[in-house]
């Protein structure tokens, strides 16, 4: 085991990290191969490939079930926008002023269940059925009250 993790966790890291794209879950994302590499080594057959294809295969795999996990999908909800904000600021770009484009205006003249539903997609990254499922809204209710609340908006920035 520790052959593999001294000679291979670099690699198998490396790919992680580009499916996965957040540090500390690529890091267990590793962890979790090296314990299925173990686990599984009896299904490796030189016949159909490099051990290292088998590796890697198996990472991938597991980068890619992490990513669809229902734990990765709420996490990446949750983000604080700062966070974003302070990369593109970072990286030499301006950062703009949300007031100073009238967002903030234009929202504070929809009703609240319309600003709801535009915060949670547009902010939060739900969909709409997701919106309908976690705040037990019907669906129905939710794609009208998105619906009206861009034709306020649009109606809005005519004006």
């Amino acid at each position: 085991m520790s052959y593999l993790v001294d000679n291979y966790s670099a690699a198998i890291f490396g790919a992680i990290s580009r499916i996965v794209n957040n540090e500390p879950v690529a890091q267990e994302v590793l962890q979790d191969c090296f314990m299925k590499f173990w686990d599984k080594i009896d299904q490796y057959d030189p016949q159909k490939g490099r051990f290292f294809t088998w590796m890697i295969n198996i990472a991938r795999n597991l980068a890619i079930d992490r990513l669809r996990s229902r734990e990765m999908k709420k996490e990446e909800k949750t983000d604080d926008i700062g966070n974003y904000v302070t990369e593109i600021g970072g990286a030499g770009f301006s950062q703009q002023n949300v007031d100073g484009i009238g967002i903030k205006e234009v929202l504070n003249n929809l009703r609240e269940e319309e600003r709801f539903v535009l915060e949670m997609a547009y902010f939060k990254g739900y969909t709409q059925s997701e919106i309908s499922e976690e705040f037990d809204i019907p669906l129905g209710t939710v794609k009208t009250r998105f619906r009206m609340a861009l034709m306020h908006m649009r109606s809005f920035l005519k004006e």
